[in-house]
């Protein structure tokens, strides 16, 4: 049932009703970028902030630095008002400020909520009588009110707090988990539904109109834990059963059989079943992360997540399984690990992507480069790879001109630009850790 609004909150659905509401987008990443569109494509205007000078300059130029988003795009955004800026002082002229900034681990695996911490610090001044804040960013259950509220009820400079019962004066806020899946031309983003939690019944009021704008369906939850939730149940969902099929991988190889063809076989039943893949381990901003954001939260209620903290370790542990059966492979061929040449095929980690966050292929280069390997890479989204939060790779591009100067070419992604016969034939020794080679026959090839 819709809730009955007054004062400042009826005023503020009436302005997103008419688009006159002004829309701001705090992290210009691969999620508040898509959802910054989406707004400005409904007649929205739309200001996005980053605090990376550089990409607010891109924008600003009409570019793109997302290869999935065309800077045509970019371009007909500011046609119709969309800006993008680092003054988080511009915060105070909108109407809904949407926060879509990262959320990853720190090196000891637990949750690192410096972005929204240091965001809700940086907007909390300029919030106002009124404004919606949504929070996006995949987090653990509590996160929106025991850290996003009080952080924006202590330093905002009116002294408001948040309106938690129909009536009350102050700002909302609301949590709805982002559902992108980068690489995914099968859905479109308007028809993904919308999970929305607020805190309180005018912000979920509040929250659900502004989505319903630009997706065709919201789906209201009763609170932001249970929003927050729900992200975690997804993306779990998913950890777990491609940990049992990495597992079932490495049995399968042991046993001489091939996992692709039984799970293919298995995907024929009509119910009860859904196929998931093996592949080098996780990569992305939430399938490795998630579990560990929710074990960390479970500790606090003394109760441990073995089940799910499990599949994490199994997961983690794939690009170790790559590089152990890598090694093997060379040592059939009568070559050590320590000083091969090996060429990495695909750094973004999943195919046809420009996302490098959490790929399974820098822990592999990592992993080569400490046993002794000379190792190169190649894939058509990256020319080059410098420095992230746990990396410093410092490579180029390797064209693929002359495969046969590597002792092996392990393909870690299976991009759909590479061709596979090519790669087997001119290769010396080729280990497949996607099938990407399926239907080849060929003694070079080594399938893990």
């Amino acid at each position: 049932m819709a809730t009955v609004l007054a004062g400042s909150a009826r005023q503020l659905k009436d302005k997103i009703a008419s688009r006159s509401a002004r829309i701001g987008v705090v992290g210009m990443g691969y999620v508040g970028l898509p959802l910054a569109l989406l707004f400005s494509e409904e007649r929205f205007r739309v200001t996005g902030f980053d605090i990376d000078p550089q990409k607010v300059q891109t924008l600003n130029n009409g570019g793109s630095y997302i290869v999935r988003i065309p800077a045509t795009e970019i371009q007909a955004a500011q046609e119709k008002g969309f800006h993008a800026t680092s003054e988080y002082s511009q915060i105070r002229e909108m109407d809904v400020v949407i926060i879509c900034v990262p959320t990853p681990l720190n090196e000891f695996h637990e949750p690192d909520l410096s972005f929204i911490r240091n965001t809700a610090l940086a907007i909390a001044p300029e919030v106002h009588e009124g404004q919606l804040i949504i929070l996006e960013s995949t987090t653990y259950p509590g996160t929106t009110e025991e850290l996003l509220v009080p952080i924006l009820e202590k330093e905002n400079c009116l002294g408001l707090s948040v309106a938690r019962k129909p009536g009350d004066s102050g700002f909302y806020v609301a949590f709805s988990p982002e559902r992108e899946d980068p690489g995914n031309d099968t859905v479109a983003r308007r028809d993904i539904p919308k999970v929305v939690g607020g805190v309180g019944p005018e912000a979920q009021e509040l929250a659900s109109a502004v989505y319903s704008s630009i997706f065709n369906r919201t789906v209201s939850v009763s609170s932001p834990a249970a929003a927050e939730m729900t992200k975690l149940l997804e993306n779990i969902y998913r950890c777990v059963n491609i940990a049992l099929v990495n597992e079932l991988k490495q049995l399968c190889h042991r046993m001489g059989i091939d996992i692709f063809e039984v799970i293919d076989a298995a995907k024929t039943k009509p119910f009860g079943f859904q196929a998931f893949y093996p592949g080098p381990g996780l990569g992305g901003h939430c399938i490795p992360i998630d579990p560990f954001y929710l074990s960390w939260k479970a500790k606090q209620y003394d109760f441990q997540t073995k089940f799910i903290e499990l599949a994490g370790e199994v997961n983690l542990a794939m690009p170790y399984y790559v590089v152990e059966q890598t090694a093997e492979a060379l040592n059939r061929h009568r070559k050590p690990l320590n000083g091969s040449r090996v060429l990495i095929l695909g750094m973004a980690y999943k195919k046809d992507i420009d996302d490098l966050r959490e790929s399974p292929s820098l822990t592999i280069i990592e992993l080569l480069r400490q046993k002794g390997a000379i190792v190169a890479y190649n894939d058509p989204f990256f020319p080059y790879v410098g420095k992230g939060r746990h990396y410093h790779l410092d490579m180029h591009c390797t064209p693929l001109d002359d495969l046969s100067q590597f002792d092996c070419v392990l393909i870690v992604t299976d991009h759909s630009d590479y061709d596979y016969q090519r790669i087997v034939r001119e290769s010396q020794l080729v280990v497949d850790t996607r099938n990407a080679t399926k239907g080849i026959s060929s003694p070079k090839i080594v399938r893990c």
